[in-house]
């Protein structure tokens, strides 16, 4: 499935869970005529993100629902802000806020933690990732929030990059075995997919860098000071990615040893959404 397909998928099963067979609370006592607005804003700071998926919401449930833009994605905010104002049936702004705020507040709150993280690594050439510790059915719009926040996108999936982590090793026999194995399935199978692999020591990244034929080596768990020898070692000829362990307050460090890029599950696997409301108003 691609991107758009993923989204309208979402969409379909976020409406089903809260909708159902009805919103009976907004049946019961809203008239199906009565048309009104309703602004959504902001109550505490950080980076806006899903305007963009909110238009979406609101025109799959009511093509006819008006959004006017005032504050776009990626922007930094403060609470007071009006981000948009909506204008359409009462009934469909009221069958829809949950979903936009659900939808908003989590990717904003992605990229908010994201943008912190990339504001430490300024001046410096390497990249925050994100990982596949996302919200199951909300990965899409997850790593979407990670962009708006500048972050980088990992692979999405299992599908679209090939990765090698250490119970692939061990359960294939070793790290030569494991890459020689995944070039022939690639080549059988004609496919073209980047090869990343994890090593857990100086001993492994050495086989790996023998064996060659990847594109992205991960030091995974590796302190500073190793982590400075193994970009030594690698000079260049591989990408090279830290991960396992690394916070905020160890961020810089470990892009200072000259790595591309720095994975973080914490961008998405445990963030706190930031605080809106969708207010009707005269």
């Amino acid at each position: 499935m691609n991107e758009n397909d993923l989204i309208e998928s979402l969409l379909n099963n976020a409406f089903a869970e809260d909708i159902g067979d009805g919103d009976h609370s907004t049946l019961a006592c809203i008239p199906a005529d009565k048309y009104g607005k309703a602004r959504l804003i902001i109550k505490e700071a950080g980076v806006l993100a899903g305007v963009e998926i909110a238009k979406k919401v609101f025109h799959k449930f009511d093509p006819e629902i008006k959004m006017e833009v005032f504050i776009q994605d990626g922007a930094e905010v403060k609470p007071g802000d009006i981000a948009f104002i909506v204008e359409g049936r009462d009934q469909s702004l009221l069958q829809t806020e949950r979903t936009v705020l659900n939808i908003m507040q989590r990717m904003s709150g992605i990229a908010t933690t994201t943008r912190k993280y990339v504001k430490k690594l300024e001046g410096l050439h390497t990249n925050v990732l994100d990982t596949r510790k996302t919200t199951p059915g909300l990965r899409v719009l997850e790593k979407m929030a990670v962009k708006i926040g500048g972050g980088v996108n990992h692979r999405m999936g299992l599908f679209d990059m090939i990765m090698l982590k250490d119970n692939h090793v061990d359960f294939a026999g070793g790290i030569e075995q494991a890459i020689n194995k995944t070039k022939d399935y690639l080549k059988e199978k004609g496919k073209n997919l980047k090869i990343e692999i994890e090593v857990r020591n100086l001993d492994e990244l050495e086989q790996a860098m023998k064996v060659g034929g990847i594109d992205r080596i991960m030091l995974d768990n590796f302190d500073i000071p190793t982590t400075k020898e193994a970009v030594k070692r690698i000079n260049g000829r591989f990408e090279t990615e830290s991960s396992g362990g690394i916070t905020i307050d160890t961020l810089r460090d470990y892009a200072e040893c000259g790595v591309d890029f720095i994975s973080v599950g914490a961008l998405t696997h445990s963030v706190k959404g930031l605080d809106m409301s969708l207010k009707a108003f005269n």
